[in-house]
């Protein structure tokens, strides 16, 4: 077979292996720099980038402000990864992993360290009480998919957006792989969404907020330039879901928190007051 690769006895990292993001991936863990965080106002401190994962937590907070808890009032300062921001002494002082988003709780005597977009939108939901259900039927159903979506994105994100948007080169095999596991899920997803207005049940909820980053962005044409690629038009309940959610004002307001890419309506680094949000919203024409 042409160019067939013979994996090595023991694996070597090649510093020539190209592709977006390449730069900045090694092996190891832990802080390459020193670097210390700002500190804001507020107890909740977020530091992150209006990627999907990103977009979990701060469509969150704003969802939980709409609904008038002002004790989730917060600061969000851009970790730019293509700077390799994530790998600052500060940052990885919070989460070890390097990975956005990464909160800290200081409104207790002991700040509280919150990782891993799942487990921060799970924080959230307890500490203040809003979209998680508090019955054990429900709120193992809401679970169900928010751990779902968990170990659903990479396949999604790491898989199919890899080597279909940023790999060096289009490779057939990988693309078909991922391809088809993202579109098992949208018909996952369209199925569940056929029998229920929201992806738990009939309430909004945290399950909700976690897959319309990943998959409502998707078939809504926001991610990788794959919407015909993956017929994402076909999944008509999917598509219902995404425009719904997509319309909620949180969502508008948490979708570009952290975002320096864009139309200029759609851009802010910074987060310190829902009037930082106000400024950069009316831009839109």
């Amino acid at each position: 077979m042409k160019n067939q690769y013979t994996p090595a006895k023991v694996w070597t990292m090649d510093n020539e292996n190209g592709g977006e993001w390449a730069s900045i991936n090694r092996p190891d863990s832990g802080a390459r720099h020193e670097q210390v965080l700002p500190i804001g106002k507020h107890s909740l401190q977020l530091h992150s980038l209006a990627t999907p994962n990103g977009q979990k937590v701060t469509i969150m907070l704003e969802e939980l402000l709409a609904k008038g808890v002002t004790a989730a009032e917060y600061d969000a300062y851009l970790i730019n990864i293509g700077e390799g921001d994530q790998f600052g002494s500060g940052f990885v002082d919070i989460n070890p992993n390097s990975k956005i988003p990464a909160l800290l709780d200081t409104s207790s005597d002991k700040p509280i360290r919150v990782f891993e977009s799942g487990n921060i939108l799970l924080y959230l939901a307890e500490k203040f009480g809003h979209f998680l259900p508090t019955e054990i039927a429900a709120k193992t159903q809401v679970l169900n998919w928010l751990f779902w979506l968990q170990g659903s994105a990479p396949y999604l994100g790491g898989g199919f957006g890899h080597f279909y948007a940023y790999a060096p080169e289009k490779f057939e095999y990988p693309i078909n792989r991922f391809t088809m596991e993202t579109k098992r899920q949208l018909d996952v997803l369209d199925k569940q969404l056929a029998a229920n207005e929201y992806i738990g049940g009939c309430e909004y909820s945290i399950a909700d907020i976690a897959i319309w980053s990943w998959y409502g962005n998707l078939v809504l044409g926001n991610l990788y330039d794959a919407a015909e690629f993956l017929d994402v038009s076909s999944y008509k309940h999917l598509q219902r879901w995404a425009k719904q959610i997509g319309e909620r004002d949180a969502v508008k307001r948490g979708r570009i928190v952290n975002r320096s890419w864009g139309e200029e309506w759609e851009q802010l680094s910074e987060r310190h007051s829902a009037a930082d949000i106000d400024v950069v919203l009316n831009k839109k024409p």
